[in-house]
């Protein structure tokens, strides 16, 4: 057929994009033509679908030798060859990355995990952008044109957990007014990334383990079992092994997960990238924000560079959509969040009559009250909404309409701890 022929000097990208082009203008031929019968074009069109899904995944499989291939002369190349070679190979990645070493061979290990389907557990620290990476694998599959479903694992109840992951029929519990499907049936055919998966508890791991081992689920008040084919990844900011070892996290499913696993180093490892991360967080902020992109002063980018960003990728994107909206043009050291805005000055004075110090009536003083008002102000409201879900940290971050993860953050920032209002709570039912 003509529409198979193709120029033999041709890379593999360019033979396969242009296959793919003709087919879908055979698709579109074939749908809008008035002399056939409509039974006999939509029978074409499922055979020009099935022949284009063939061809993606000839192409994945094709990246995979290749990037298998370059494995092997991978100690030749320095780091900005690898990252140079992972673009020429089409590599799909959301964002930017520099030329760390630990970071290319996380990137490295994703691009040949990815055509495979070969559950992969990611873990590093909070921020580092582990759903990114989920997302990187998903992309660079033959699963890309399939559903992608995130679940955060830490937020859902225990008493709903098997109706979220597994759906419901109609009337098995008090308010399961219809069926619903749940989040493997909604991921079926694609991926199911499982973000937060060791604060899964152990009843949750056990039912988990029986549909990554039967490919199976039932929903919760049926007895009949649905086949599911999904590519699972899971994610964590904790040490697994340290778990397992505690009896918190079961074995059998951690090497069920980690058959691939892949680490990805914080943002204070991984320094040449953050002049990147500014320009591309920047050019995000402006066009969400709907303004040209910030420029900084030189003593801002100075200690940004230096920053050691305990929050990693997620709290520098934070702080440049902070700069983008609250500077003009031109960002400096006073729009930072006044918790890592370096001291620029000396704020205290000493009382000549005692000796301790006091606050100097300028504007700088007026700012520093009003942000210690606003911390205790911040302080009640975490304690009083604590005392009223029992120390409950999912309840709360539910009811604030808040990211639990910003919520763990507020109160490290303040030292509260909610076991001592959950003790509290306990102690007051038995009186």
């Amino acid at each position: 057929m003509k529409i198979l022929d193709q120029d033999t000097d041709a890379s593999s990208t360019i033979s396969y994009a242009g296959l793919l082009e003709k087919i879908e203008i055979l698709r579109s031929t074939l749908r809008w033509a008035s002399t056939l019968e409509r039974p006999d074009i939509e029978k074409l069109l499922r055979q020009a679908g099935v022949l284009r899904d063939e061809v993606l995944q000839l192409s994945h499989k094709e990246r995979f030798v290749n990037a298998a291939a370059a494995q092997a002369t991978r100690g030749d190349l320095s780091r900005r060859q690898r990252r140079q070679a992972l673009l020429e190979r089409s590599f799909v990645f959301e964002g930017a990355f520099g030329d760390n070493a630990r970071l290319l061979e996380a990137l490295e290990t994703a691009e040949k995990a990815a055509p495979t389907g070969l559950p992969v557990l990611i873990d590093g620290e909070s921020g580092t952008g582990k759903e990114l990476m989920a997302r990187v694998i998903h992309a660079n599959g033959d699963r890309a044109n399939r559903p992608f479903v995130s679940v955060n694992c830490g937020a859902i109840p225990d008493n709903l957990l098997e109706s979220e992951l597994f759906g419901h029929c109609k009337g098995a519990f008090t308010g399961a007014v219809s069926d619903r499907k749940g989040k493997f049936e909604s991921a079926h055919t694609g991926t199911i990334f499982l973000d937060e998966i060791g604060e899964l508890p152990l009843a949750g791991q056990v039912k988990l383990l029986r549909v990554l081992e039967a490919h199976e689920i039932q929903r919760v008040g049926s007895d009949q079992p649905i086949r599911v084919d999904i590519r699972v990844v899971a994610a964590t900011n904790r040490n697994l092994r340290q778990l397992c070892e505690q009896g918190r996290f079961r074995e059998d499913l951690f090497y069920r997960l980690g058959v691939i696993h892949v680490t990805l180093p914080p943002l204070r490892e991984r320094k040449d990238e953050i002049p990147l991360l500014f320009e591309f967080f920047g050019d995000e902020a402006a066009e969400v924000l709907k303004r040209r992109p910030i420029e900084m002063t030189r003593r801002l980018r100075a200690f940004l560079l230096d920053y050691a960003y305990p929050g990693n990728i997620r709290e520098l994107r934070n702080i440049i959509y902070r700069l983008s909206c609250l500077a003009g043009q031109t960002a400096d050291i006073e729009q930072l969040p006044a918790d890592i805005r370096p001291a620029t000055r000396d704020r205290l004075s000493a009382d000549p009559a005692t000796g301790e110090e006091r606050r100097s009536l300028s504007g700088d003083a007026l700012s520093e009250a009003k942000r210690a008002a606003s911390d205790l102000a911040e302080r009640e409201f975490l304690e009083r909404g604590l005392q009223e879900v029992g120390g409950v940290v999912v309840e709360l971050a539910k009811r604030c309409n808040m990211n639990r993860s910003h919520l763990q953050v507020l109160l490290k920032k303040h030292g509260i701890r909610s076991k001592e209002f959950r003790a509290g709570s306990r102690a007051d039912k038995t009186l």
